[in-house]
């Protein structure tokens, strides 16, 4: 059958484009919301994470405008018979419209991502995250998904971008070498605010750098340490990430302390142990509810040694507590008649006979 110079199933073809076309914007977003964002949900609401749950609304939007271009196509491309249908035209605004509604798709979950972490995972984690490192991190991702999506497009249209991508290659390249210790150590500042092996106010030590103090500003690209005469510290974030780092604040303040000291041999081991660990649990400042211990730890050359662990509320009271035990030692030995020994050695004089050089000396003159 031929009608107006086309057959019945062009004309059927014609009747379910324009059916599609007219229903789908219509229904469109109830079948999206309806059935796909359901099916969806249901799955991702097996899951324990929220992550699922904060993506799905940002990506409902692009994901109906999706559907509506797909079906659209796909009611053009049944027309294509029609003289007027200038399918090339559409072939290449239907690429561009999924090229655009992937990239906002992509930007409306990189969004979300870290509109998500910034509600959940920054409570545990450093605040300046939230200000420095996440900005940061987002506009370089989106920049990278933008820059791809341009490519592509400029392909598309048969532009060369090889020439575009081999300067961008190469501007990369030089700047990555130009500026590779500030990347080091901004990628070093991320991590370690992510991580948070410490956090402002912990007392650390970087041993590879023999540095001990307070942490007083976490940057992006270096960690400030106020050390204990009063000196600012700058270490670089990439030489913290690569060295071994001691934080005497984590997870609490206690401190154990330890020292040695050496009492006489022959001094009675038991009275010996006794009357150090009464003398230090007597100090001010050492915890109750912790152990003092006195070990007899060697036999030294000139005395018995004993390593005595206790602990303090505080490492800041380090130094004063020394000086505290040691005096209270000091005085509990002295009145208990145990001595502590000072190193003795034994140095013997031989001397040579009077004949015995007479004879060498003659002997060198003949």
């Amino acid at each position: 059958m031929n009608f107006l110079g086309l057959e019945s199933s062009q004309w059927i073809d014609i009747g379910i484009s324009a059916v599609v076309l007219v229903v789908v914007p219509t229904l469109g977003r109830k079948i999206v919301t309806k059935w796909l964002i359901r099916l969806i949900q249901t799955i991702v609401g097996r899951t324990e994470t929220k992550l699922d749950d904060a993506l799905l609304p940002a990506a409902r939007t692009p994901i109906y405008w999706l559907v509506i271009a797909a079906t659209t196509h796909w009611a053009i491309l049944r027309l294509a018979f029609l003289p007027f249908a200038l399918l090339p035209f559409w072939t290449h605004f239907f690429f561009v419209a999924y090229l655009t509604l992937t990239v906002i798709l992509l930007w409306r979950s990189v969004s979300a991502f870290f509109g998500w972490y910034t509600q959940h995972i920054t409570e545990h984690s450093d605040p300046r995250l939230l200000t420095q490192a996440v900005p940061l991190l987002r506009r370089v991702i989106l920049g990278i998904v933008g820059g791809i999506a341009i490519i592509i497009l400029l392909g598309r249209f048969d532009v060369d971008v090889s020439a575009l991508v081999a300067t961008m290659g190469i501007g990369s390249l030089a700047i990555a070498l130009a500026a590779q210790a500030a990347l080091s150590d901004t990628i070093s500042g991320i991590l370690i605010m992510i991580d948070r092996p410490f956090r402002i106010g912990d007392r650390i030590e970087i041993r590879d750098l023999n540095t001990w103090g307070n942490v007083i500003d976490i940057g992006l690209r270096s960690t400030r340490i106020q050390t204990l005469d009063n000196r600012t510290v700058i270490v670089p974030n990439s030489v913290i990430e690569k060295s071994l780092v001691v934080n005497h604040s984590f997870p609490d303040t206690h401190y154990r302390i330890q020292m040695e000291v050496g009492v006489a041999y022959g001094t009675d081991l038991e009275f010996a142990r006794t009357t150090l660990i009464d003398a230090i649990r007597n100090v001010d400042g050492v915890l109750d509810n912790k152990p003092v211990d006195a070990l007899f730890l060697n036999f030294g050359d000139s005395a018995l040694i004993f390593r005595m662990r206790w602990w303090i509320e505080s490492y800041i009271d380090t130094r004063p507590m020394f000086d505290r035990v040691n005096t209270a030692v000091y005085n509990a030995l002295r009145s208990a008649d145990i001595l502590i020994p000072f190193p003795q050695r034994e140095v013997r004089i031989i001397q040579e006979s009077t004949a015995s050089t007479t004879k060498d000396y003659i002997d060198h003159r003949g």
